[in-house]
């Protein structure tokens, strides 16, 4: 009997196969790993946002489940909220850049309200300068940059604690997205020196492979025109950058450098040994990750098995080509990162250790 011929699918058919498989696999990781949410406390909190969208959208979703009563006010009208609105206590995200000069002022009579303040620094330690003076202004000082920790205590700033950041999963998460998303190597932001750096010594592997380098000043490679059909200009947005990070094989996180110059403002020279907020999201995003490392990484993800680390351009090129072309090891990185990153990494799951401190003399 003559045995039937297979049938061969199209490459678009097996193409959408394996992303709705693997899109099935990444939605069970995410519905298995859901922390639970803790009991909603009674406090009425005042929220000032910052104007970081991915955070702010994160941390107002989950307060919303976490306390009774949420108020959101702009920088310039806290005072003016605050005394209207008689919160319990008060939670400002950074303190720089959007905050207008009178900041500190206000924030001096709302406590003479009797209202408490606390401050969580995003940016610590490139702004040093300034935050150096914001500190001592506030009630407690919450800071994601473990290297920050000592040094606002030793300003006398009385209640410090370490908090780091993590990611709202309502905008980083797996998704399904159109070819014009998918790349081999995906980096996302701006060109500071360490970057363009790396990227000029990788110029040349790059060639012939689907790269997407996006975000500002990358005029600034010694190599650009080489990689300048690589690299896509300006600001990305949040949901847009969710996309790219769910499109690609290989995302990179490269951190920032913390030295002074003209991309910082870390007068004391305090060395970042945290990591930054992309290393929660492109892990959120169901896709395996190649990062720098930082001192607290090993406290959050578990180098070799949630993500990939590198020491050199040498080292990352390497690794880069490996994970190309072995496929199951990189899709297995990729869930066991995002269960992790769901599992102890949301904004929900990190902001109890907030509230517990706001809320313990109150």
């Amino acid at each position: 009997m003559k045995a039937k011929k297979r049938k061969e699918h199209p490459p678009d058919y097996l193409e959408g196969y394996q992303e709705g498989y693997h899109l099935g696999l990444y939605e069970a990781v995410k519905r298995l790993s859901i922390p639970e949410v803790e009991a909603c406390r009674p406090l009425k909190l005042m929220y000032v946002p910052q104007g970081f969208q991915a955070i702010d959208t994160g941390i107002t979703e989950a307060l919303g489940q976490l306390v009774s009563e949420l108020v959101i006010s702009s920088p310039e009208n806290m005072l003016e909220t605050a005394a209207r609105e008689r919160p319990g206590a008060v939670l400002v995200m950074n303190g720089l850049h959007v905050f207008p000069e009178n900041h500190l002022d206000q924030i001096t009579e709302i406590r003479k309200l009797g209202i408490t303040a606390a401050i969580w620094f995003a940016d610590d330690p490139y702004f040093t300068e300034d935050t150096s003076v914001i500190c001592h202004y506030y009630d407690h000082v919450f800071t994601h940059e473990l290297g920050c920790v000592e040094f606002y205590r030793s300003l006398g700033a009385a209640s410090v604690h370490y908090l780091p950041l993590c990611v709202n999963p309502n905008m980083f998460y797996p998704r399904r997205t159109s070819r014009n998303y998918h790349y081999d190597v995906v980096f996302v932001g701006n060109a500071f020196r360490n970057r363009t750096e790396l990227f000029d010594k990788l110029s040349s592997f790059l060639q012939g492979k689907k790269v997407l380098i996006a975000g500002g000043f990358w005029e600034r490679l010694a190599n650009y025109e080489q990689l300048s059909p690589f690299i896509r200009d300006g600001f990305m947005p949040p949901e847009e950058t969710a996309n790219y990070y769910s499109g690609a094989k290989l995302v990179i996180n490269i951190h920032r450098p913390w030295e002074g110059g003209m991309d910082n403002r870390n007068s004391y020279q305090l060395p970042s040994r945290s990591i930054n907020p992309r290393t929660y999201e492109i892990s959120a995003c169901g896709t395996m990750q190649l990062t720098d490392i930082r001192d607290d990484l090993g406290r959050h993800y578990r180098a070799g098995r949630d993500l990939e680390t590198f020491g050199s351009a040498e080292e990352l090129q390497h690794k880069i080509d490996y994970y190309l072309n072995h496929e199951k090891e990189r899709r297995e990185y990729a869930l066991r990162g995002l269960k992790t990153t769901m599992q102890r990494h949301t904004f929900t799951a990190r902001l109890p250790q907030l509230l517990n401190v706001i809320t313990a003399k109150m």
